[in-house]
């Protein structure tokens, strides 16, 4: 299983923001330490935010935080809104596939299944579970 890149991501600004929860993380600040460009940054943040994982405040002592405390926000929660619209395999689609063997096909089953355990085991971790510990990146990882 692959993550897109916006979820990675998206994991990872939550994991530093719960790593120093009293304070907010600009997108600039973040999109450098990550190596990522603001505008897909934005992007990620604004669904989190969308969601009410993460609130956001203009100016200064401003930026993106946790919205509430990091043992309330479920890893699998988390996957599912950030994965959304990102199906594991073609045939999963909204919509469906052209495959050939659909309706046929036994793998279909396992992989749901698959899935299901996955984002299961994501569903018994936080947040807090994750989270970077303060100093980590000064750290170097």
């Amino acid at each position: 299983m692959r993550l897109t890149s916006f979820t990675d991501y998206g994991f990872r600004m939550l994991m530093r923001m719960a790593g120093a929860a009293d304070r907010g993380f600009s997108t600039a600040e973040l999109a450098e330490e990550f190596g990522l460009s603001r505008h897909h940054l934005s992007k990620i943040i604004q669904k989190l935010a969308q969601a009410g994982y993460v609130t956001t405040r203009r100016g200064g002592g401003g930026g993106a935080m946790l919205a509430r405390p990091a043992a309330e926000i479920r890893l699998g929660a988390v996957m599912r809104l950030l994965e959304d619209g990102q199906p594991l395999v073609e045939c999963f689609a909204a919509g469906g596939s052209d495959c050939t063997i659909d309706g046929h096909c036994r793998l279909k089953t396992r992989l749901r299944s698959a899935e299901a355990a996955f984002l299961a085991d994501l569903d018994r971790s936080t947040l807090a579970d994750i989270a970077l510990r303060p100093g980590t990146l000064d750290q170097g990882f």
